[in-house]
């Protein structure tokens, strides 16, 4: 049994020690806030490949049960032109489709699940350095104390500390000229099908909303910012400034846009985007990086939590059926890279339409009402939403 100290206690991180008390081996979570993150963060729809990979950890359900159905997208420009209606990545065998769910209500589903298999976590436990043999790892808390393993796990976000314990010289996050904000409205009547994700490319910024079963509007903007914002300038962008910018980028769309803002009662502070085109080093002897740590990618993908819940799965599954540890990160590794950075790649293509001026979104809106008056041969996005892991099948050292 292989003794796994996981930093940080997210989704990637809890999803990781479940994947691996299934293979049989002792995970230990350690977040470094001092409590869960119940309230904390704001939507995401976890696409059909993520929740496949959750299938064989018996999870599909629990994910489930904290969200609701998103079947389809729906795609239209600014002048209220509705261009097309798809599935948003199909559906497994059982009928189940793309979950839209709060991030606070995934990761309470999930440590409560974790919990539940006895599986321990430990809060309040900053790392601030860590050290290896050939045979051992020693984790650094910043409270003075410390933990030995067998490997170290890096689960902890786009900041990592365990990225720059493996490689001093590890890049730093990537911005993309984009804010996110959004919020949930209330007391409205929209007339659009529960579920379905409404996403429309604005004259001056990218709006999404979808109407939830209890009649709520969930929605987020991205309104584009071409340099990096400081937190200083961040923290003057909030409440009723920000209202009012949203307000003003959308006024001149014909959308429900400015109705669901101003029945929304608090909007989410803006926070940038960023992502990791590429992070050469993920592993050294006994310590690895996983999910935002190793491969952050733009919202724009939609697929940042299932890449981490693959990256959970053949990451459990690498440590279950290659004896050495060293060999079976290294198997991880190749498994992985080429297709999370294909993801990040098609993230930032997505993003790069948001972030657009007046002349630029003619021509956009151009090509976009062009590539949607025929039907697509094959789905551009299709090899995120097909992508299969066989837990039961043996990973080959």
């Amino acid at each position: 049994m292989t003794r796994a100290l996981i930093i940080g206690a997210g989704i990637a991180g809890t999803i990781t020690a479940i994947a691996l008390h299934e293979a049989g081996h002792e995970p230990l979570l350690f977040e470094a806030y001092d409590r869960g993150a119940e309230g904390v963060g704001a939507f995401l729809t976890l696409a059909v490949n993520g929740l496949d990979a959750l299938l064989p950890l018996g999870l599909k359900d629990v994910v489930k049960s904290a969200g609701f159905d998103s079947p389809r997208m729906s795609i239209g420009l600014g002048d209220g032109t509705r261009l097309a209606e798809f599935p948003l990545g199909g559906a497994l065998a059982d009928g189940t489709v793309s979950q839209t769910v709060l991030r606070s209500d995934l990761y309470v589903a999930l440590r409560d699940e974790a919990a539940r298999r006895g599986i321990h976590a430990e809060y309040g436990k900053r790392l601030i350095g860590a050290s290896q043999t050939s045979s051992q790892v020693r984790a650094e808390f910043s409270d003075g104390s410390h933990e030995i393993g067998d490997l170290l796990i890096g689960a902890d976000g786009l900041r990592s500390r365990v990225r720059t314990i493996l490689d001093p010289d590890a890049p730093s996050p990537r911005y993309v000229p984009l804010l996110n904000t959004g919020g949930f409205a209330e007391g409205l009547s929209l007339e659009d099908e529960p579920g379905v994700l409404n996403m429309v490319f604005g004259k001056r910024v990218f709006f999404c909303h979808v109407v939830s079963p209890d009649g709520r509007v969930w929605w987020f903007a991205n309104p584009a910012r071409k340099t990096e914002p400081t937190a200083s300038e961040l923290a003057t962008l909030a409440g009723e400034k920000l209202r009012a910018e949203l307000l003003h980028l959308v006024a001149r769309d014909r959308t429900p846009a400015a109705e669901i803002i101003r029945a929304t009662r608090e909007l989410y502070p803006a926070w940038p985007t960023y992502d990791f085109p590429t992070v050469p080093v993920w592993h050294r002897g006994r310590m690895v990086i996983i999910g935002d740590a190793a491969h952050a990618t733009s919202p724009a993908a939609g697929q940042g939590a299932s890449m981490a819940i693959e990256d959970a799965v053949t990451l459990g599954k690498c440590l279950r059926d290659v004896p050495d540890v060293e060999r079976a990160l290294a198997v991880y590794e190749g498994l992985r890279r080429e297709r999370v950075e294909a993801v990040v790649a098609a993230g930032k293509r997505n993003g790069d339409d948001k972030v657009i001026g007046p002349v630029g979104r003619v021509v956009r809106d151009f090509f976009i009402k062009r590539a949607f008056a025929k039907p697509f041969d094959e789905d551009p996005n299709a090899f995120m939403w097909n992508h299969h892991i066989d837990w039961a099948e043996k990973v080959a050292a």
